[in-house]
């Protein structure tokens, strides 16, 4: 695919809000490493008492205090507990009870969409999540956009211009958050042959359209509306009630009543594209939720992401209702 149609946010234009959310001393060790991995970097692994770690380029690195990498660990620089403490106070703008939702979820999103997953001593009250304390570990999930990521799958999910019910099976780390958000972006902007149509992003954990207070940080289409936060369920029953979209985009199906509500947005003939983990068809059939799900024919087109021609390579393409494979070639 040429470079004009398919670009990857590659700047380091994330910096800014994420490095901010660190100690002083830390954010000058991540500004030393090499451009060439801070350009693909996403993720930075905060454990107390344990190595400071990025992932970049589908490798772990371990990091030392002048910003040298390794695969080893001897050398690198150990996160101490006023590290993670300072963290704390900086994600939370020095008020941690009006954090209190978010840490109860275990993650935020910091401006940009980029995300701060969290792990700690959970709180139960009457056995739900009240909330987490002892917080040691930090998720610095650098959100990226990759602008026509989508256009080797739209053929597929595109019939006329009719949109197909469709699901993409990946393991994790495959870009399939990064390719619903461009889908999302596609179908509602629209493109030559498509006029554009109204979608509604269920974005559960303020992923795909990586809000802000409430505001999309990436680029979702001028016809898109996101419910953030929301349980996928009971997000796509109010998104059919008050928003009237014509596609509903969510990400990472796993629960029946998950599938009730899909249906009652097919049943008001609302498109839906949605993720599930797998690494396989054969992966999804053997899972009890999954195969029931794909033995109903919900979905016309079923989508499987993985990376044998690097991460987000378009593997396999089939039909819903009997399977047959659709893509012979890999594309990425």
């Amino acid at each position: 695919m040429s470079r004009i149609l398919k670009m990857k946010e590659s700047d380091l234009s994330w910096q800014e809000p994420v490095l901010q959310a660190l100690p002083q001393e830390i954010q000058g060790m991540i500004r030393r490493i090499p451009l060439n991995l801070l350009q693909d970097l996403e993720e930075i692994r905060i454990r107390e008492n344990r190595p400071l770690m990025v992932h970049s380029q589908g490798k772990d690195y371990f990091v030392s205090k002048d910003g040298n990498i390794n695969f080893r660990s001897e050398g690198a620089y150990h996160i101490s507990q006023e590290d993670t403490r300072k963290i704390l106070q900086l994600i939370s703008d020095y008020s941690i009870y009006a954090f209190d939702e978010e840490i109860r979820n275990g993650y935020l999103t910091l401006k940009g969409g980029h995300r701060v997953g969290m792990a700690g001593k959970v709180v139960l009250e009457n056995g739900f999540i009240r909330t987490m304390k002892y917080i040691n570990s930090f998720n610095f999930r650098i959100s990226r956009e990759i602008i026509g990521s989508a256009d080797k799958i739209m053929p597929y999910i595109i019939s006329g211009k009719e949109i197909c019910h469709t699901l993409i099976l990946s393991p994790p780390q495959m870009g399939k958050t990064t390719l619903l958000r461009d889908i999302a972006r596609k179908i509602s902007d629209g493109f030559q042959g498509f006029p554009g149509m109204k979608v509604g992003i269920v974005d559960e954990r303020s992923e795909i359209a990586g809000c802000w207070h409430g505001l999309p940080q990436r680029k979702v289409g001028i016809r898109t509306d996101v419910l953030d936060s929301c349980p996928k369920a009971a997000g796509i029953m109010m998104m059919i009630r008050s928003m009237s979209p014509k596609v509903i985009i969510t990400d990472e199906i796993g629960r029946e009543e998950d599938v009730t509500a899909i249906r009652e947005a097919l049943n008001a003939g609302i498109k839906i594209i949605t993720s599930a983990h797998a690494a396989s068809l054969q992966d999804a059939c053997d899972r009890p939720f999954l195969s029931k799900v794909l033995a109903n024919h919900t979905f016309d087109q079923i989508a499987v992401l993985g990376d044998s021609l690097g991460v987000g390579t378009l593997e396999q393409v089939y039909i819903g209702k009997n399977h047959r494979q659709q893509l012979n070639t890999p594309l990425r």
